[in-house]
């Protein structure tokens, strides 16, 4: 059988994704010289409430909660930290932040109550009670900041139009492993490439869990976060319940920290499982054209073909310069720190598997927990998962 047709549409393709990582360089480029909007210097600052949900110690998690608690901000701050049971550790380091920052006010709820499927959303009705200020802020529990962040925040809320914000972010490895640096690699060549092609085309509206900025009053216009506590992409969700309220969700020209902790190939695969069933249910046809965006498997593919000869190899050396122009493109323009490029092959090849794996299985595991993703992005737990009755709040 002639498989001369095959190899030419791979490499076909592969071309395709040579050009795709050269032009997402260049929208980095683009969006890191964007002018950034500011507030006057006497011009009165809004309150804010940051909500953290919490999970366990997690690698470097009071360093990065440290970042949310020593803002150079003018107005008044809250930030609440939730978790679901009482003896999780991350109480401990809620605690020591307390000690740390005692002028600044840090509620601490517990509270094992379970709304629906998606335990994160669980803890953020739980929390909500507390709510003090007239802007809330949700910022995954990885997340690192500069101490300019709520400032910056607020002057994107403040734009005619937007009822939202929310960050991009670059990976921050929390130790110096192969797994840390692999995810590292995920987030800053493949998450943010596709990110910035996509809100360029106006092919996706994202909305992302390392922030979610909004008025407090939008948040019972939308239902309160009762009205996404089954959906697995629940950032994506409640960016979307902010735009059906008629204004769009910005998103500024500055990237965040994400802490990657991974420490082993079996967790790596976890979540990055987890984050791509997340985008195939959330956009089943762009998570499918993201095939083009794996230049260097196609062209690999390609070349083991049968008489593919050297042009498939050929390719398959350019599509990896690509991708370190790529890597450095982006690193220039976020300010990050360089990558050890002798690994983007290695993580090309393990994103392209968990992007074929994720065709054929719809199980996730997510802080421990194993649930079902049905085709209309519901959570579904696995048998074992019950509800925990009980709360409290200090």
């Amino acid at each position: 059988m002639d498989s001369t047709w095959i190899t030419t549409l791979l490499l076909t393709l592969a071309l395709a994704g040579c050009l795709y990582g050269l032009t997402t360089a260049w929208l980095a480029g683009r969006l890191a010289r964007k002018a950034a909007p500011r507030l006057a210097p006497d011009a009165p600052r809004p309150s804010v409430t940051v909500m953290k949900p919490l999970c366990g110690n997690e690698a470097n998690l009071y360093e990065n909660l440290t970042t949310f608690c020593t803002q150079a901000y003018a107005g008044a701050v809250q930030v609440i930290f939730g978790v679901q049971t009482a003896g999780d550790p991350a109480i401990a380091v809620v605690h020591r932040l307390q000690a740390a920052h005692p002028t600044l006010r840090i509620d601490l709820v517990v509270d094992a109550r379970q709304h629906g499927a998606n335990r994160k959303v669980s803890n953020l009705i739980n929390m909500s009670g507390l709510i003090a200020h007239e802007v809330v802020v949700l910022a995954d529990s990885d997340m690192v900041v500069g101490p300019d962040y709520l400032e910056r925040l607020a002057a994107e809320l403040a734009r005619p139009g937007v009822n939202g914000v929310t960050c991009l972010y670059h990976g921050v490895p929390a130790h110096r492993t192969v797994w840390a640096h692999l995810s590292t690699l995920a987030i800053d060549t493949q998450f943010l490439p596709n990110v910035l092609m996509g809100t360029a085309l106006g092919l996706a509206e994202p909305c992302f869990g390392s922030t979610i900025a909004f008025r407090a009053a939008m948040l019972a216009e939308i239902g309160g976060f009762e009205a996404i506590k089954d959906d697995l992409a629940d950032d994506y969700a409640l960016g979307a319940a902010l735009r059906a309220q008629g204004g769009l969700v910005a998103i500024p020209s500055f990237t965040i920290g994400h802490t990657c902790v991974d420490t082993s190939l079996p967790e790596l695969w976890r979540h990055e499982t987890r984050w791509n069933r997340t985008i195939r249910n959330v956009d089943p046809v762009g998570y499918a054209g993201t095939l083009v965006t794996h230049a260097f498997p196609l062209a690999l593919i390609g070349a083991l073909m049968p008489g593919s000869g050297h042009l498939a190899l050929a390719v398959a050396a350019l599509a990896l310069a690509c991708r370190i122009i790529l890597c450095m493109r982006v690193e220039r323009a976020f300010g990050l720190a360089p990558h050890p490029y002798w690994l983007l092959p290695i993580r090309d090849l393990l994103s392209f598997a968990g992007f074929a794996w994720c065709f054929v299985s719809g199980a996730v595991t997510w802080k421990g927990h194993d649930y079902r993703v049905v085709a209309d992005g519901t959570l579904i737990p696995e048998p074992g998962l019950a509800p925990e009755p009980g709360a409290s709040s200090t």
